[in-house]
Order: C-alpha cells, then structure tokens, then sequence
C-alpha cells in the first residue's frame, strides 16, 4: 500500500458530467480505509441507532436516514479518541466507513418495523429467530442488488440522481476533514434545525402536521408539515422532483379521497379492505384503507416501467463488471474509486440466498432451534425477483426523492399483493400460506429499505473519493451486525 498522504483535491461538486467529476480524495491518493476502528464505531453506533430507530418506527411509522448524525458522531468521537497516546485522527474515508456501517442499521430496523408486528396480527409469534433470519436475509440481498446498479444509477446518472441524503452527508463529511467558516454554516443549519425540533416536539409549541377541513369541498383536507428535514431534502433534490411529490399529495387529497368518499357514500356496507362504512371514515382512514392500495400499485407500476428504462444502464454495468473480471485475470485493474465486489460475489451470493431461504424450512423440522418461515422454493425465487425489481426501484426513488420520502411501504403492499396473487392462482389458501406470503414481502421490505440506504452510501463514497467495494463490505459488516443484536 502506498504511503498515506494528505495532499487532498478541492471539494466535489454535485451535478457535474461523469467525465468532468472529481472526487474530494482523488484515485491516486491513498489513505487507510477499511481499518478496524472505523469498522467497529461504525457497528457499534448502527446497533444504537438500529434500537432508536425501531422504536420510532414502531411508534410513529417512519424513521430518519442515519447516515449523516452517524458522519457527525464518528468525526466528534475520532476526535475526542485522538487526544490518547497511540490513537491517531481518523480521515475522511474512514468517517466514511463509519457512515456506512452505521446506516445499516436504521434500515433494517424500518423493514422490522413495518412488516413484523403482522405476524402477532395474524397470530405467530414473533421470536426472536425469525426476525433475525429475516432481518439478515433482507439485509444482505438489498446490497447485493445493488452492487450492480452502482455505476448505472451513481456513476452514470450523477448530477441526475441527486441522493440528498448521501450528498448531504458527503459534504458534512468534507466539512469534518476542512473545518473553517463552511463548517460553522453546515453546524448552523444543525443548530437551526435542533432548536426547531426540540420546541416543536420538546415543548408542543405547535402541531406536527398543521391541517384544516375544506367545508366548501366535500371530503378534502388542506394540510402542511413544516419539518426541517423535509425542507433540507426539497432543497437538494431541486424545484422538479419537489413538485411532483406536491402534485402526489394534492392528487390523493384533492381528487381521490373526495371521490371515493362521492361514490361510496351511499353503499349499504363496508367496501373491502376497510370494516367500515365510507360516509362514517374519516380522511385519514380513506387514505390507510384505500388511497395507500392505489399509491402501492402506482409504486409497482412505476416501478416496472422504471425498471425497462434503466435496463441499458443496468446491463452495461453488468458488462462493465464483467469486464473488470477478465482485466483482474490479465493483472489490469481498475481505478481505486471504481472498484466493486466482484460479479460471482453477488451471484454466488443470490444462489446462497436462495438456497438458505428455501432450506429453513427442512431444517425446522430436523432442529427445532431452527426458525421455521414456511418458505418452499417458490417463495425463495419470488424473494430474489422481487427483491432485485423493488431495490431498483428504491434505489432509484431514493436518488430522486430521498430516503425519508421513499414509499418503502407501498413496495412492500405490492409485494404482498403480488405474492398473494400467485398464491391464489395456484390455490396456495392455506394458513401457512400466509406466512409464507409475509415473509416474503418482509424479506424484500428490508431489502429495498436497505438497498437505498446502500445507494446514498454510495453516493456519499463517489463524491469523496471512497473504494467501492470496501464500502460495500462494510454496510455486509453492519448489516449482519444490526441484524444479530
């Protein structure tokens, strides 16, 4: 390994052509990276914030990405480290690994969140066994689809996809290794944004979500919520994708929930999923037992289509990789900053998958210690065709969109939709049927979850001149470790 050095670029700047991008740390410049440290804060603060995170979504419904207070406690804590006798500061790439470990865990725990506590619903138990084969198993596909997709969506369509997250932690990353005046206008955002939080959810000066009934057009409601986050993500991803989340929103509560609440109002009965009548729901019950269904078929359908555009992107990565395998055979090698897991790593890895999903079920019967999800080989191949369609479509959504705003929920709807369908085509109706089903949709829940977090992760990387691959095996690291505890 070369010598570290500290002669380091200008900062990135985000938008720029592939062809004219340069990362903060530059190819040729090599530092430590993958080092041990980095790789344990990093594990050890995504199992903190993988607790925080399932609590609040088990309360709340939603979580927060981690990535960036994850960048902001590993530069405080190398800091502080740095004042012993034999210990070092850590660089930016290996804040980074922090990061990137760290974000495991706040994904894994939103799939745990939405899609467990159905089991309790529909009368398993939820021990601790299955959560944890699922949370790893969902863990570990959603990176490995999205090994492939890293030069199509982050190299490719940089300046495109916008990953506001991923950016926004690169540049708190830039800032940590800089300081100077752009780290007191980066912290004053942060100081901003805290004093603002903690009155509005300290001290319940005002509403969450400020909302008001339209009297003058039946069945819609005018309502905002002023977040900070929010406001950071609406920045970053531009004018554009801002309004057409607007116009989202504006659709369900505007013309949806009216009519459905027109046309339903004088049906006798309740009208499937809902148990009530529709002229008794209130609009927030129109939207969970109805509007939700319609934005999770648009997600899938959207998502196909996102899908068939991506697919020469996807394919010339795909032959991209296999190009680097042919070139690691003749000694050529790739840049530093372009560097991913090998191709027969992630396949290799899928056929695992597969193979480990389908032989729980054996196995349960053979040793009791063994988690039993009803999974037969079916369930295992929907698992990987589903898991590698709404990664994709995570991954993408999330460089759009961001991650606080990817409808992780309605990918997770089709995917129980979908599945049920199958199931019902080939009379699969039994009660064990139904967990198979959920198990799924809970595997390929975790999976996009975290296929999303790995893509502004690895944006984050891009823009400070990270390698590829070792950022990839430290999100395996935390996501085993996220899972296990």
């Amino acid at each position: 390994m070369a010598a570290p050095t500290t002669t380091i670029t200008p900062p990135a700047t985000e938008g720029k052509p592939v062809a004219e991008h340069q990362p903060y740390v530059p190819d040729q410049v090599v530092l430590p990276e993958f080092t041990w440290s980095a790789v344990l804060v990093g594990a050890v603060l995504g199992i903190i914030f993988g607790a925080s995170s399932l609590y609040l979504v088990l309360k709340v419904g939603m979580t927060v990405s981690a990535s960036i207070p994850v960048a902001v406690l590993s530069i405080t804590l190398f800091r502080l480290f740095a004042r012993l006798p034999f210990i070092r500061r850590a660089n930016i790439l290996e804040n980074n690994i922090v990061q990137t470990t760290g974000s495991a865990g706040e994904s894994i725990a939103f799939g745990v969140g939405v899609t467990m506590p159905a089991l309790m619903l529909l009368g398993y138990e939820m021990d601790i066994g299955r959560v944890m084969v699922v949370s790893i198993l969902g863990g570990l596909l959603g990176i490995l689809m999205m090994i492939p997709l890293r030069r199509a969506f982050i190299v490719k369509q940089h300046g495109t996809l916008k990953y506001p997250e991923g950016t926004a932690c690169a540049e708190v990353l830039i800032v940590g290794e800089q300081g100077g005046t752009t780290a007191k206008t980066v912290f004053a955002g942060f100081g901003i944004a805290f004093v603002y939080q903690f009155l509005w959810q300290g001290f319940k000066l005002w509403k969450e979500v400020a909302a008001k009934p339209l009297t003058w057009f039946r069945g819609a409601t005018a309502s905002v919520e002023v977040n900070p986050a929010l406001l950071g993500v609406g920045y970053i991803i531009g004018t554009r994708i801002s309004c057409v989340m607007v116009a989202g929103g504006v659709l369900a509560s505007f013309v949806l929930i009216p009519a459905i609440r027109l046309f339903g109002s004088g049906l006798p009965a309740p009208l499937y999923p809902a148990h009530a009548l529709i002229r008794d729901m209130s609009e927030d019950e129109l939207w969970h037992d109805y509007v939700l269904y319609i934005g999770a078929g648009a997600v899938a359908a959207g998502g196909i289509i996102s899908l068939f555009q991506a697919l020469p992107l996807i394919l010339s990565s795909i032959r991209a990789g296999i190009r680097d395998l042919r070139a690691a055979g003749t000694g050529a090698a790739a840049a530093r900053t372009d560097r991913d897991l090998p191709l027969w790593v992630v396949g290799a890895g899928a056929v695992f998958l597969v193979f480990a999903i389908w032989i729980t079920d054996p196995l349960h019967h053979v040793w009791s210690r063994v988690p039993d999800l009803h999974m037969n080989l079916l369930g295992a191949v929907l698992i990987v065709l589903f898991g590698f369609l709404f990664v994709t479509v995570s991954s993408r959504l999330t460089g759009e969109i961001g991650s606080s705003s990817n409808p992780i929920s309605g990918m997770t709807v089709a995917t129980l939709l979908l599945t049920c369908l199958i199931f019902l085509i080939l009379k699969w109706t039994k009660p064990d049927d139904r967990l198979t089903a959920l198990s799924v949709a809970a595997v390929v829940c975790i999976a996009a979850s975290n296929g999303g977090t790995t893509s502004q992760d690895l944006k984050t990387g891009y823009l400070v001149g990270a390698t590829p691959h070792w950022q990839q095996l430290a999100i395996l690291v935390g996501s085993l470790s996220s899972a296990l505890v």
